[in-house]
């Protein structure tokens, strides 16, 4: 087929090509449309000057959703363009509590939280601590002193009946009951060998005109050298009335007496608590027997492991609960008395 004719025939079917030998769509009427889609959506094609030219697509936004929320989005020359989002405030929450953080390019910043102020406790009453910057300060309750311990020393004559009994070298566990009676005392269980009876025992650890006489000392719990974190009182020879209330009734010491420690202190988790003694102890921590040394007998130690026994003390973390501690010397003729703890908010307060 001639040129020319080629030519006429693919102008009658509206297709031709240019010089660089792309195809060229061609049109009838310049001004007249025809409707075309793009990557941008639907749009309309115009003849001009015998072809159709590019489609014509009106601007096109969209809703998008970004790290900051929701935003539009525009196709522009058939290419969608980043999601615009206007910079917001996004809830979040710290250590300190719930609050809100700048979002804007699609990062978010730090977490805002309002100073928060809450009641905190120790074992000598309550206070205030405040949240700020994601950080908790210290609790302004009054604090203990150094850990110590608070002691009334009750003094018997050495004719008192459970003092130097016939039957003496030998444990007697189960002296007293498991759980501490209604006025913070051990309660006689009934079972020993070297008690007489509840009468006597019900005057170890009350005031009785007549039968004994008391005083208050003070025992602090020093820091140990050798063991971080531990605290410790330890006195191989306790014998803190020598001469005192009664006296020694002829003896080299005042050999006749029982102690009476009650106290309070905050566990926090991975506490222990050992005593080692002659004669009688016994520990009850949140009112509930731990430590039971019973009996007249030389030196003998028992450590409660507050994390092992917590359900059956019934402690919580965090939480305060009383500690009461009783001991009695009842023979002749050595008296050891000594604590090791690694609690260390404990103690006494102004």
């Amino acid at each position: 087929m001639k040129a020319p004719r080629l030519a006429l025939l693919m102008a009658l079917i509206g297709v031709a090509c240019d010089h660089r030998g792309l195809h060229i769509n061609f049109c009838g009427i310049d001004g007249q449309t025809r409707p075309c889609s793009t990557t941008c959506g639907e749009g309309l094609q115009p003849c001009h000057n015998g072809a159709w030219q590019v489609c014509e697509v009106p601007p096109v936004t969209r809703s998008c959703q970004g790290v900051c929320g929701q935003g539009t989005q525009e196709c522009e020359n058939e290419q969608w363009k980043a999601c615009v989002i206007p910079s917001t405030r996004l809830p979040c929450t710290n250590d300190c509590g719930q609050g809100t953080q700048l979002c804007e390019n699609e990062k978010t910043g730090i977490c805002e939280v309002a100073p928060v102020v809450e009641t905190c406790t120790s074992v000598c009453g309550s206070g205030n601590r405040t949240c700020t910057n994601n950080l908790w300060g210290a609790c302004d309750a009054p604090l203990p002193k150094q850990p110590t311990l608070v002691a009334t020393i009750r003094d018997f004559h050495t004719s008192f009946p459970d003092m130097e009994p016939l039957q003496w070298l030998y444990d007697d566990r189960g002296i007293v009951a498991p759980d501490l009676g209604p006025d913070d005392k051990p309660v006689y269980s009934g079972v020993s060998h070297s008690v007489s009876g509840p009468d006597t025992f019900n005057e170890w650890y009350r005031d009785v005109p007549g039968v004994n006489l008391s005083t208050t000392i003070s025992l602090p719990l020093s820091p140990s050298p050798t063991q971080p974190g531990v605290y410790a009182y330890q006195d191989m020879a306790f014998f803190p009335i020598d001469n005192q209330l009664f006296g020694n009734e002829g003896e080299p010491h005042n050999y006749h007496f029982t102690v009476e420690i009650p106290t309070r202190f905050r566990y926090q988790g991975g506490e222990t608590f050992t005593f080692s003694g002659d004669d009688d102890v016994w520990v009850f921590i949140n009112r509930k027997l731990a430590i039971d040394l019973g009996g007249i007998h030389e030196t003998e130690s028992q450590t409660v492991d507050l994390d092992a026994q917590a359900a059956t003390l019934g402690l919580s973390k965090g939480e305060i609960y009383p500690m009461n501690i009783f001991f009695a010397e009842r023979h002749v003729t050595g008296s050891d008395f000594a604590v090791e703890t690694t609690i260390s908010e404990i103690g006494v307060c102004d």
